[in-house]
């Protein structure tokens, strides 16, 4: 099993990204960014990271640089097993240069890589764990079964590349062959090809004798042949004994010196052997008369270099007083240095003269130096002058704020005085309101004497027209009542005499009934209720009247006109009331905020006073000048250890300077005859001293040189004469002999031999040319009359070549009567091109054979692959599918024929592809990418990447397939998208904004 996740991207140069490092990537990390932002290139740049750069030939963009910056980058990827591994590319090769780095510091290259990533291409990884909106947007071009087979196409390879091929092998088979057919190449042929056939037949039945005269051709040419072939041996055999003539006498002459060299023997002596031994013999002898030469001129010089003697302690001490003599430029800048010190140090002693003037502290030197002016200490120094500096200005404001407020308060308290005296005092208003309430009842009675004298004349118009109502009515109910009486009594008798007792009793109830209703007089008993009401009304009417009669004096409008202006005048008292309880609030506001600032004034005191007492600062200087004194503190404390740096390094010239004189004056005493106290005077004399020492040195240096030179040269010579007898003797231990004399005899013999050898060399270039082989050679040998033999080849070859012109004559009348009988040619024509159409239709049925056999194979591939992978891998699509459907879609069915498949809904019903609605389809291609990755690519937990997949799903869809995303555990996520809508999904720490030219992490 892989598993990688990519935690860092360093982009060298890619496209329009430069040095763009992109760290900390999360489990699923959204690159958002608009058009051009680079999404784009970050996928190009980590797959060209992992798989190689497109080459120049490629259809792919090369996202080359165009600023000339180094194109390439690296990944941090985290491998399970592993670690941290780096593979950076760069420019390099056509795909670029790799290496890989993991975490235990091994590298390597391509093939490390390819391990790493267990052998996935390019191509396989963008199909499965790659994809974007053009697969999305191949379902909305797809129409009918097409659908269906780009779905399966999806699943088995993660691309339409499936689909593809089965369309493009389809059309390359169609192109050649269909059963009923016409355009096709092969019909075609096949048609083309059956003409021909009975065009040959007709052509040959014209020709009867065709076949008797080929038949005479064909013997005729058999003839011929064996007549060449004949001929060939003879003129063969004529070149070879030619060939015998000039070379029998050198063969013959070879086996007589290899017989001698036999003979000669087997014998060792060096090579150029003689001439060797005379050449050793001369050089020998020079070489006694130079080395005795050698040895009387070596002794002389060894007696030369005894007689210089240079001071070997001087020589011993040559860096130390070098050293030394070295010092006496420092010395004089030591001096230098030193008076500018002097001056700088009195130039301090008067600023901290002026500092003391100002400060007046009764302090020493080392005790200013002493006081703590650190950060901290300076920063509280700053804080607390600047706050009684603030404090001062927010006093200057409180008082301002306090006369305002106060000339406001009492401002406000003598209106409202003012005020209070203008209302009526409360008894009058009083009195003034009892009047008014009294005039409100006076009103009140008006309107309750109206009403009652309205319902009075009411009342006496409803009583006349009541009257004539109800007599009409009474009228009508007795006419009514008297025919009911009567039926009812008719009833009764009629029940009585036929003893139809029910009937008897009705009659009787109902006579009783209709009696007591006409006893009752309706009209008279409503009349009465309408008399009642009347006297009451009129006995209310007479009692409002006597009460209108108590209200006629009073004059209500102008003490009406007094109350309201009273009203005003109170209205206005209670506003100016609460403005003076408001200016109140605002006056002790002011107060407090004087108090407060007494506490924090003396807070700020009581700090600047321990401050101060710490800064060693008089409290009347603090209480002014405070920050103006830590500042003085702060330059004094400056120049004190600037003047204490200038004193420390005055002491240290002084302690150089007397180091410098010392070992001078050491020097001086030990090597100089006379002493001084000049030091340029002291240098010369060791310098010249040392030179003369030198000199000595180089001389002996020289002669030793010319002594080492004439010692080599001796051995060199004794080494050379002793190899030169050592190879003398060499030669004659070669030879196996004890003398010269000896030695020179068996040159002799072995020189014979070398002659011989030569010679059969010789013979041996010249022989090496014939082209008879050893065999044939000995053959010959036993031939003693070539001659004879030669002239009967000659007539042998006359004879045959005789006989083959005469075949060639009647071969050519034969060929001549066939081409008469093709009738010009035309049998020819049509059987030439017979066959080259025989031939094309071949070729045509083996391309078509070539294309039907990969469409097996691609079906049974196919077939293979539906009944032993696709299920598992269907199965986790059907569950992707469930939850992004909201399950509403739960099985995904395989055709039973073709390739493509059927959807079931929830209730059951089978849909094919293209049956689906476009998003629909577009969950179903989801699910299946996921799946495939998830199940048949189980073992490779590489990064899905992502890019906008999702535009055309509305909110609901979107989340949900962004909750399944979220679900895979295994696979990082690398999304890429430019829409903001769909960053509402994502943890905003998951989020890089691209910007051109940058990248933003939030």
């Amino acid at each position: 099993m892989i598993s990688l996740k990519i935690q860092e991207i360093h982009i060298y140069g890619f496209g329009q990204l430069n040095n763009t490092v992109i760290k900390d990537l999360s489990d699923f990390q959204v690159f958002y960014g608009e058009n051009e932002a680079g999404k784009s290139t970050i996928m190009a740049f980590i797959h060209g990271i992992l798989f190689g750069f497109p080459t120049k030939q490629s259809s792919e963009l090369r996202y080359v640089p165009k600023n000339g910056s180094n194109y390439g980058g690296k990944l941090r990827i985290l491998f399970d097993e592993l670690g941290i591994a780096t593979i950076e590319r760069v420019r390099g090769k056509a795909s670029g240069d790799v290496t890989v780095t993991l975490a235990d510091g091994t590298t390597g290259d391509e093939t490390l890589l390819k391990q790493l990533l267990g052998n996935m291409d390019k191509g396989l990884f963008q199909a499965i764990f790659s994809f974007n909106i053009h697969g999305l947007q191949n379902i909305h071009q797809m129409k009918g079964e097409e659908l269906g087979k780009f779905l399966f196409s999806t699943g088995t390879l993660g691309t339409e590349r499936l689909q593809k091929s089965e369309a493009e092998l389809q059309k390359e088979i169609e192109a050649r062959f269909k059963p009923s057919g016409k355009k096709p190449v092969v019909n075609e042929k096949l048609k083309a090809l059956h003409e021909l056939s009975g065009e040959l037949k007709k052509a040959a039945a014209k020709n009867q004798e065709y076949e008797a005269l080929v038949s005479d051709k064909e013997s005729i040419q058999k003839e011929v042949e064996r007549i060449n072939n004949s001929l060939q041996e003879v003129k063969g055999e004529v070149e070879k004994l030619n060939e015998w003539q000039r070379i029998h006498s050198l063969v013959k002459e070879e086996r007589w010196i290899t017989s001698e060299i036999k003979l000669l023997g087997e014998s060792s002596f060096p090579v150029r052997g003689v001439e060797r031994l005379e050449k050793v013999n001369q050089l020998i002898y020079p070489y006694n008369a130079q080395i005795s030469s050698l040895m009387e001129r070596i002794a002389q010089l060894k007696k030369e270099v005894a007689s210089i003697q240079p001071e070997k302690e001087l020589l011993a001490d040559e860096s130390q007083l070098l050293a030394a003599l070295d010092q006496i430029p420092i010395y004089e800048q030591l001096t230098l240095e030193k008076q500018q010190c002097e001056l700088k140090v009195a130039d301090l002693e008067e600023k901290i003269s002026n500092i003391n003037e100002k400060l007046h502290l009764p302090l020493r030197e080392e005790e200013v130096l002493t006081i703590n002016t650190n950060i901290y200490m300076k920063n509280q120094v700053e804080q607390t002058a600047g706050k009684k500096q603030k404090l001062l200005e927010i006093k200057q404001d409180l008082e301002e704020k306090f006369r305002e407020e106060k000339s406001a308060l009492e401002e406000l308290e003598g209106k409202v005085r003012i005020a209070k005296t203008q209302m009526i005092p409360a008894h009058e208003r009083a009195k003034l309101e009892k009047v008014v309430h009294v005039e409100g009842e006076k009103r009140k009675v008006e309107y309750e004497l109206k009403a009652v004298q309205d319902k009075i004349e009411y009342y006496q118009h409803t009583h006349e027209q009541d009257k004539k109502t109800f007599t009409k009515i009474n009228k009508q109910k007795q006419i009514q009542f008297l025919t009911i009486g009567a039926i009812l009594l008719v009833l009764t008798l009629y029940g009585l005499f036929t003893k139809q007792w029910t009937l008897l009793v009705v009659g009787v109830l109902g006579s009783l009934l209709i009696g007591v209703f006409l006893s009752k007089n309706l009209a008279h008993k409503n009349e009465t209720k309408i008399h009642q009401a009347l006297s009451q009304l009129l006995e209310n009417e007479k009692k409002l009247i006597q009460k209108l009669e108590e209200y006629k004096n009073s004059n209500i409008p102008a003490i009406q006109e007094k109350l309201d202006q009273d009203n005003l005048r109170k209205e206005q008292y209670l506003l100016l009331k609460i403005k003076l309880e408001q200016q109140q609030t605002q006056y002790e506001n002011v107060i407090r905020k004087f108090e407060e600032w007494e506490t924090e004034a003396a807070e700020n005191k009581e700090i600047l006073m321990k401050l101060s007492s710490e800064l060693h600062i008089p409290e009347y200087i603090a209480e002014t000048f405070f920050l103006e004194a830590f500042q003085l503190i702060e330059q004094y404390k400056q120049v004190g250890r600037e003047k204490k740096h200038l004193l420390a390094r005055l002491e240290n010239i002084n302690q150089e300077q007397a180091n410098i004189t010392k070992r001078l004056t050491f020097y001086s005493k030990q090597y100089l005859a006379e002493e001084g106290s000049d030091f340029s005077k002291i240098a010369f004399l060791l310098r010249n001293k040392l030179k003369e020492e030198h000199g000595k040195l180089i001389k002996i240096q020289e002669k030793q040189e010319k002594l080492d030179d004439l010692e080599a040269d001796l051995n060199q010579m004794k080494q050379e004469q002793n190899h030169l007898i050592s190879e003398k003797k060499k030669l004659l231990d070669e030879a196996d002999v004890e003398e010269e004399e000896a030695y020179y005899e068996l040159g002799k013999k072995v020189e014979k031999k070398s002659k011989l050898i030569d010679r059969l060399a010789d013979i041996g270039k010249q022989v090496q040319y014939s082209f008879l082989k050893e065999e044939e050679i000995e053959r010959l040998l036993q031939i003693h009359n070539v001659e004879g033999l030669l002239i009967h080849y000659h007539a042998e070859k006359e004879t045959l070549s005789s006989r083959l012109i005469e075949l060639q004559e009647k071969q050519a009348a034969v060929n001549y009567q066939i081409q008469l009988l093709e009738e010009g040619g035309s049998y020819s024509e049509i059987l030439h091109h017979y066959k080259q159409q025989k031939f094309e239709l071949e070729e045509a049925a083996k391309e078509w054979s070539v294309f039907s056999l990969a469409q097996n194979i691609l079906s049974k591939t196919v077939e293979k692959y539906k009944t032993v992978h696709l299920p598992r891998m269907l199965a986790k699509a059907e569950e992707y599918l469930f939850f992004l459907t909201e399950e509403q879609y739960e099985r995904i069915h395989l055709q039973q024929s073709g390739s493509g498949f059927l959807i079931e809904r929830s209730d059951h019903t089978l849909f094919e592809a293209n049956e689906l609605s476009q998003a629909t389809a577009e969950q179903v291609y989801v699910s299946i990418r996921l799946a495939l990755a998830t199940t048949l690519y189980e073992k490779y937990h590489f990064p899905i990447i992502i890019d906008d997949s999702f535009v055309n799903f509305d909110s609901s869809r979107t989340k949900k397939v962004m909750e399944l995303l979220t679900k895979l555990e295994h696979n990082q996520i690398l999304f890429f998208t430019c829409h903001t809508h769909l960053l509402q999904y994502f943890q905003p720490e998951n989020v890089l904004y691209l910007h051109k030219g940058a990248v933003e992490v939030i």
